[in-house]
């Protein structure tokens, strides 16, 4: 509960600020290269460090890059039939197909499943949301910016995307035993992702903005707060038979409002900045209800 009142405390904080103009116009650039930069790696260090496998890893890890590719198919067909602008689109696919399975996702996972749904729900974010952000969110990112960028330069922007470097060197590391100063210096690292996300959002949110995309709001989170878990849970649970806690955490974690990395990465490529900002806000309010209604569903799952 103190994890969900510090995200809604800086999302306000932020708001206020820029009602009244307490911080620069180049704010939220500067929070959001601080977060991919800083934040982010050290998280991913710090967590996939603590990975202990179980049967239904596989599930749990692919749940986030099957959803990002449902995303990717359902706007694309979407775009064309409502012909929309590339750029919103392209917001539409990486806020939409992603899910928040971090700093929201593992504290409403606890408070829904206890202690022993986090494992399942680390794994559903490291190896799932954040390695799909690296590679596919960062691929489509180029794709539907405006620089067109070639095959090379996308890979480029992978290879050198700060927090899919620190995701491989993670994973190499898994063998060795961290120094407690070094794990501490992660951890104190790794919890200004939250705050310093949701006080970015809260800077560049624009609520006259909700009119105006209204439409496109509603299409993004209709899907990745019913439709995309929807499709998830018909593929896992009565066509592959799974069943358990973990797959309960796994389902509850694909029907995580959007994430706030995504939205950030879609603002640096200039993929419709206000919906993706909306996209997260909006989602964040909705998403206490829908969740709730998840949760409620997949008990005899």
């Amino acid at each position: 509960m103190n994890n969900l009142l510090l995200l809604i405390l800086c999302f306000i904080a932020g708001m206020l600020l820029k009602r009244f103009r307490r911080m620069p116009d180049n704010a939220p650039a500067t929070l959001n290269s601080f977060i991919i930069h800083v934040s982010l790696p050290a998280l991913t260090l710090l967590y996939i460090h603590q990975l202990k496998l179980s049967g239904d890893v596989l599930l749990t890890g692919m749940m986030a890059w099957l959803e990002f590719g449902l995303s990717a198919g359902f706007f694309w067909l979407v775009g064309r039939w409502l012909n929309l602008p590339r750029a919103t689109v392209g917001a539409l696919i990486l806020v939409g197909g992603l899910g928040n399975t971090s700093f929201f996702g593992l504290p409403m996972v606890e408070a829904f499943y206890g202690k022993e749904g986090l494992t399942t729900a680390i794994i559903a974010d490291q190896l799932g949301s954040f390695f799909a952000l690296s590679v596919l969110g960062i691929t489509f990112a180029g794709i539907y910016s405006s620089g067109r960028p070639t095959a090379a330069q996308i890979v480029k922007r992978i290879v050198l995307f700060p927090p899919f470097i620190s995701l491989l060197l993670a994973l190499l590391l898994i063998p060795v035993e961290y120094a407690d100063w070094f794990s501490a210096l992660l951890k104190r690292l790794g919890d200004t992702l939250a705050p310093l996300a949701l006080l970015s959002v809260g800077l560049q949110l624009r609520l006259g903005h909700i009119a105006e995309h209204r439409r496109n709001l509603a299409l993004g989170l209709g899907f990745k707060l019913i439709l995309a878990p929807l499709a998830i849970y018909l593929l896992y649970v009565p066509l592959l038979g799974a069943h358990g806690q973990s797959i309960q955490v796994t389902l509850f974690e694909a029907a995580m409002p959007p994430m706030i990395t995504a939205a950030i990465v879609a603002s640096e490529h200039d993929l419709d900045p206000p919906l993706a900002t909306l996209m997260v806000a909006v989602g964040l309010i909705l998403s206490f209800f829908t969740l709730s209604a998840w949760w409620y569903l997949l008990g005899g799952v």
